[in-house]
Order: structure tokens, then sequence, then C-alpha cells
């Protein structure tokens, strides 16, 4: 185990020198009464044991994508290409904005990613700068041609690990299986276009697999909160749309929504590059990182939904006014 962790450590900083990025996960764990009902949820931290194992499993998934790709066998390879270019220039406003200067020149790299990560911890900022930096980033998906995996700067990947948890895990054991048994290319059961179809579908799947889980934990939470409505929170802001802003509620990781109909009567212009509400009138800005105190007003467990309302519009934490702005979408009047 000694030989493992050092091992570990050396895998960790070729991981720091190739430019990987590593956000923090915002995943959460539920602590369940004998009754079977949640009685609290509590962040779920990553020590280096979790690490230790995520970088073996790492180093197999790229060993097995290395031996698929020399022996020109067809597979699914996961894929996390870089981000768009939309999404990269909203990105240099948005840094420009809070005085962080862009470390590239025409089109990021994963290590430009990372030295932001680190330039910003320990920031009042950082939890919002570090969702916008994961709101940059493309979705990883499978297909037939190996891409890289931007990511974890990494010119080849595959899912390969054990024990087997997806179908493209089970197809690339099929394949180094395959191969391994000494059997012709020829007699492979799938061929290129086999293997872009279901790069496609468990593609598709994933995202469907990822939805039930968020809906199940959003259900959870909502079950947590319907005792506390009208119980009032410190929070975060953690995004704001053209409809509203959505808060992290101090201590409990619970997420809701304020409508822009609760903001007060004024038109709230969105400011997608600055991702703010402003009012037109009033001035008053709303922004990612504000901390704000609200109420609960309503749970919705069959809608998934927690609507919050600010105690006092006028006395939240953070409040800022702004130049009245005359762009942006225009959000509803109360």
């Amino acid at each position: 185990l000694r030989d493992l962790y050092s091992l570990f450590k050396a895998l960790r900083k070729a991981r720091t020198r190739r430019g990987a990025i590593d956000f923090d996960s915002n995943a959460v764990q539920f602590v369940f009464d004998e009754r079977g009902a949640v009685a609290d949820i509590q962040p779920y931290e990553r020590n280096d044991a979790h690490l230790l194992i995520e970088e073996c499993m790492i180093n197999a998934n790229v060993a097995a994508a290395d031996f698929l790709l020399q022996h020109h066998v067809p597979a699914p390879y996961r894929a996390h290409e870089p981000p768009q270019e939309a999404k990269v220039e909203s990105l240099q406003q948005f840094l420009g904005g809070l005085g962080l200067r862009k470390t590239w020149k025409t089109r990021p790299e994963p290590r430009d990613f990372e030295l932001i990560v680190q330039q910003i911890k320990g920031r009042e900022d950082e939890s919002m700068i570090m969702a916008v930096l994961l709101r940059t980033q493309s979705l990883a998906t499978y297909q037939e041609a190996n891409v890289g995996h931007f990511g974890l700067a990494l010119e080849s990947y595959a899912h390969f690990t054990s024990p087997i948890r997806r179908y493209p895990d089970l197809l690339v054991h099929r394949a180094i299986k395959h191969l391994t048994n000494k059997q012709s290319l020829q007699s492979f059961e799938y061929d290129s276009d086999a293997m872009v179809s279901l790069g496609a579908d468990t593609s598709m799947t994933e995202r469907r697999a990822d939805d039930a889980t968020r809906d199940a934990v959003s259900w959870l939470k909502c079950e947590f909160m319907l005792d506390r409505i009208g119980e009032q929170f410190d929070g975060t802001i953690v995004g704001v749309t053209s409809f509203g802003l959505f808060v992290t509620l101090d201590g409990i990781h619970v997420e809701g929504l304020i409508h822009v109909s609760a903001l007060g009567s004024d038109y709230f212009h969105y400011d997608p590059a600055g991702h703010r509400l402003a009012g037109e009138r009033t001035g008053v800005v709303f922004r990612l990182a504000d901390r704000v105190r609200v109420v609960v007003q309503r749970v919705d467990l069959d809608e998934r939904k927690i609507d919050l309302e600010l105690v006092n519009i006028s006395q939240r934490a953070g409040v800022r006014r702004g130049p009245k702005r005359g762009r942006g979408k225009r959000g509803r009047k109360r």
C-alpha cells in the first residue's frame, strides 16, 4: 500500500504536468433515519484513497485505449472535445469582468483551465468561477473515432475499468478478449459502422441515466424540504437565467429558484456574459456568487421544484447597484 501510495503521488504529479483539469465535485450524500426519510444532506468529500483509485482507473482506461488503437479493432472511445468557440468567447468576457486574464492566444488548452482553477483558490467568488468554467466544457460522448479527452489532457481514452458499470465498458472488454484470444479482425462481431451507431446510442442512454439520477436526487431534496416551508436560510446564487436566480442554501446543499417576478416591481435585464440580472429602474444587480437570505415559499414534490423568495430585497447581502442597461433579455414584471 505504501508503494501504491508513492505511485499515486507520481501519477498526480504527471497529471499536473500535462495540465489536466481538476474540478471540485459538488456531489452530495443522503443520511436516512430509521423510517427511511432523509435526515440530512452532506457534501461528498474525496480523500487520497478516492483519488488513488481514480488515478489507477484513468491509467487502466488509457492502457486499454492504446491497446485497441494499436490493433485497429473497432471500439467506443471516450471523447471529450475542446469547448465550443462561442462558449470560450463568453468565458473570456466573464473573466475580463473579474480582472482575470486569459492565458491562451487563440484556443485554450486544458492547462489554461487548470491555471484558472489554481488562481481562484481561496477567493470569495471561487464557486461562481468554477461553475462558469464547468459550463464552458463540452459534454463527453462515446465515439468510434479516438479524438482524445480534453479535460484529462489525454490523447487516447476508453472506459474499461471493472466492475463493468456501462455498456461501453462491455464493448471494450469484448474487443480486448477478441484480441487476446488471437482471433482475426474480420471475425469480430462489430465493424466500424456498428460502433458509430453504438456510440451514439450509449451517449444518449448515458444522458438519460444522468437525468434519472438528477431527478431522484431532486425528489429526495424536495422531500427533505417539505417540513421547512416558511423557514429562512442564507444562501449563494449559483445560477442566473432570464427567468430568475438559482440559490444553494447553506448547510443543507439544496437548490431553489427565486423567480424573476419575486425580485420586486422592476424590469430585470438578463446579461448572459456577465451572469447577472440588472434592474432597469432601480439599478439593483443580482449576479453569480452573491449572498442572499431567502425564505422557502413552496415545495412541489411532483415537479421537483423549490420556490424561494428574498427576505428583504433592500437589505440582502451583497446588494449592489449598477448602471441602467438598455440591452439584454427582458425579464418579467411582477
